[in-house]
């Protein structure tokens, strides 16, 4: 089992930037890909962007240029960097890890709640 722990959530006005952290710990040797999802009132849940182990990085369209995912593997740590931020944004974001990408996440934490009004 992976558990993940995210932190970093919270309230900004629009234009406004936050950071999401997550920690995973566990049985990680076979997780490649982690990455965060997004679910907001109301919608289904969305990929917002991953990176694999070499630093490859997807993002969703609406997030390119925005968002930045970047990973610490020494310290089994993903982070989400959201900029100019939107009330659209607003979502509970939830980390992801997998063993690789054209799945889905094999493990999900519990979300973080990012508000974000205008």
């Amino acid at each position: 089992q992976v558990q993940l722990v995210e932190s970093g959530g919270g309230s900004v006005q629009t234009g406004g930037s936050l950071r999401l952290s997550c920690v995973a710990s566990g049985s990680i040797y076979n997780i490649n890909v982690m990455g965060w999802y997004r679910q907001a009132p109301g919608k289904q849940r969305e990929m917002v962007a991953d990176i694999g182990i070499v630093d490859d990085a997807n993002y969703a369209d609406s997030m390119k240029g925005r968002f930045t995912i970047s990973r610490n593997s020494a310290k089994n740590t993903v982070y989400l960097q959201m900029d100019y931020l939107e009330p659209e944004d607003t979502a509970v974001y939830y980390c992801t890890a997998q063993r690789r990408r054209g799945i889905r996440p094999d493990y999900w934490g519990q979300g973080t709640q990012v508000t974000v009004s205008s």
